[in-house]
C-alpha cells in the first residue's frame, strides 16, 4: 500500500471515529497518548520554554489556591463563633463572609481575565491569567488570615 493510500484510509478511519462510529475508543487512545505529556515534570527554578513557564505557574497559583482554602475554613471558624453572639435579625457573619468570598473568587476571575487580555490568543496569555490569580489569591489569602485572628 503506497504512503498516500495508508493516509487516507488512516484518515477516513478517524473521520469515522470522531463522528459516533467509535468515538470512546478514539478519546481512549488519545488520553492514552497524552498522559505521559501531562504527567511530565516540569523543573520550575529553570523553566525556560514558555510550555515550562506556564505550567510553572499555574501549578504556583494551585499552592496559593490551596493555602486560601485553608485560610477561607480558618475564617469561617472565626465566623460561626461570631454567630453565637448574633442579635436577633441581624444576619450570620458566616452567610456574610461565603457571600463575600463567592463575589470575590468571581471578581478575582474576571479581573485576571482583563489583565491577560492583551496577550489574548499567546502564548504568554496562561502565564500572565495564572500569575494575576496566584497574587490575587495570596491578597485574599492574608485578608482572610486577618479576618479569622481577629476574633
Amino acid at each position: 500500500m503506497s504512503a498516500a493510500r495508508l493516509i487516507l484510509s488512516c484518515s477516513q478511519r478517524c473521520f469515522m471515529l470522531a463522528r459516533g462510529q467509535g468515538g470512546p475508543l478514539l478519546v481512549a487512545v488519545l488520553l492514552m497518548f497524552a498522559a505521559p505529556l501531562a504527567a511530565e515534570d516540569v523543573d520550575c527554578e529553570n523553566a525556560f520554554t514558555q510550555h515550562a513557564m506556564n505550567r510553572c505557574a499555574h501549578q504556583s497559583y494551585l499552592q496559593a489556591d490551596h493555602a486560601l482554602n485553608d485560610a477561607y475554613q480558618q475564617a469561617v471558624s472565626a465566623a460561626q463563633a461570631m454567630d453565637e453572639y448574633l442579635a436577633e435579625g441581624d444576619i450570620a457573619a458566616e452567610t456574610l463572609l461565603r457571600d463575600a468570598q463567592r463575589a470575590w473568587i468571581t471578581y478575582r476571575d474576571k479581573a485576571c481575565e482583563v489583565e491577560s487580555l492583551l496577550f489574548r490568543g499567546g502564548s504568554m496569555q496562561p502565564l500572565i491569567y495564572s500569575t494575576c490569580l496566584e497574587r490575587e489569591t495570596q491578597s485574599r489569602t492574608e485578608a482572610l488570615r486577618l479576618f479569622a485572628e481577629a476574633f
